[in-house]
């Protein structure tokens, strides 16, 4: 059974075909970072435009590299939300249209289950199967969410962010110091140039919930770090550098970023992933985990991958690889496969939820 997937929830057109649920057929991304790189994030506006420029075209790609019909699929799923409005439309009205000219059904998918799929994707791939139940870690640029899942479409949100994710916390830090977006990569790739430990930075202290996120207060730290030391000239050199070069490399920043801004970064990065990895550990043993999933752009983190590997967990931890971990469309089209076999159908009255929650 093969499913067409499309998502366009944020910055990136995509569309993929996926088989049976663990088989990527294809899978084509249109990024618009160069749109966006200027502005220092996504415009919803500009967003929305370029997904109308694209989508046809990828649709059509992931259609040829797949080299499949329309009328061979037994279902095209596409991204509901949560995401940017006017981003999620252009792909639920493209993919109406497709299913009204084809006969064939439409499913809605959840976002967020698109990401926590993309791993169990992966894993049916290799022939392996995730223990359940998992707990399911959710960290991007506009998600950080815990959930309970106790079988694959069976979820229950333990904790989430209560202001910017944790992809949002790393882009705004480097924003802030002249890097750029989408800064999170950046940061990564300069942190182990630096001293972790030279900066300690205040954990955020919860009340009522305490599996919920908070990282507003360490971004504010990181500001008044910066204040207090007069860096403007430095911040000025990196800013310099992207107007002339949009995409340096790491060896560029490194010339422009001298040892105490690397520690900084370092120190930054390491107190976002205690904090990811002592909520997990804590929720794992609260639902008794048999294994842990990590998902989102933020999973591409080199840091949080090795010290998720290095931290004691007690059970099996299953990142996506890197492209999957961005959002893409073979994790909706996989998290459509529990859908299609249940026989949950969208009709085409089918609208954008910008807000949609994951809840079962």
């Amino acid at each position: 059974m093969r499913i067409l997937g499309i998502e366009s929830s944020c910055d990136e057109t995509a569309a993929a075909v996926v088989e049976n649920g663990e088989r990527v057929l294809s899978s084509v991304v249109a990024s618009q970072l160069d749109t966006h790189g200027k502005y220092g994030g996504v415009v919803p506006e500009l967003a929305s435009r370029e997904h109308l420029r694209a989508v046809v075209p990828v649709v059509r790609a992931a259609l040829e590299q797949a080299r499949i019909r329309l009328e061979d699929l037994s279902a095209i799923a596409v991204t509901e939300g949560p995401g940017l409005v006017g981003s999620l439309l252009v792909g639920i009205t493209y993919a109406k249209s497709l299913c009204f000219v084809s006969g064939v059904p439409l499913i809605a998918v959840n976002h967020v289950e698109g990401h926590i799929h993309a791993v169990i994707l992966e894993a049916r791939g290799r022939g392996e199967v995730i223990p359940f139940p998992t707990l399911a870690l959710v960290v991007s640029g506009g998600h950080t969410h815990l959930f309970e899942c106790r079988a694959p479409g069976q979820y229950r949100l333990l904790g989430k962010t209560r202001d910017d994710a944790a992809g949002e916390a790393f882009d705004k830090v480097a924003k802030l110091l002249g890097f750029g977006y989408p800064g999170g990569p950046v940061v990564d790739h300069l942190a182990p140039f630096g001293n972790p430990t030279a900066i300690r930075f205040t954990r955020a202290k919860m009340k009522g919930n305490t599996n919920d996120f908070s990282f507003s207060g360490l971004k504010t730290a990181v500001l008044r770090w910066v204040e207090s030391r007069g860096m403007e000239q430095e911040i000025e050199r990196r800013r310099e550098l992207l107007r002339t070069n949009p995409r340096p490399a790491p060896e560029q920043w490194l010339e422009v970023t001298p040892a105490p801004t690397l520690d900084l970064l370092a120190s930054f990065q390491r107190t976002v992933i205690e904090e990811l990895l002592r909520h997990v550990a804590r929720a794992a043993e609260q639902i008794a985990a048999a294994s842990i999933i990590v998902s989102g752009g933020v999973a591409c983190n080199s840091g949080l991958r090795q010290a998720a590997s290095a931290v004691r967990l007690g059970v099996p931890v299953y990142f996506p690889t890197p492209g999957l971990s961005t959002d893409n469309a073979a994790m909706i089209a996989a998290a459509a496969f529990i859908h299609l076999e249940r026989g949950d159908f969208s009709a085409m009255s089918l609208t954008a939820r910008a807000n949609l929650p994951l809840v079962t």
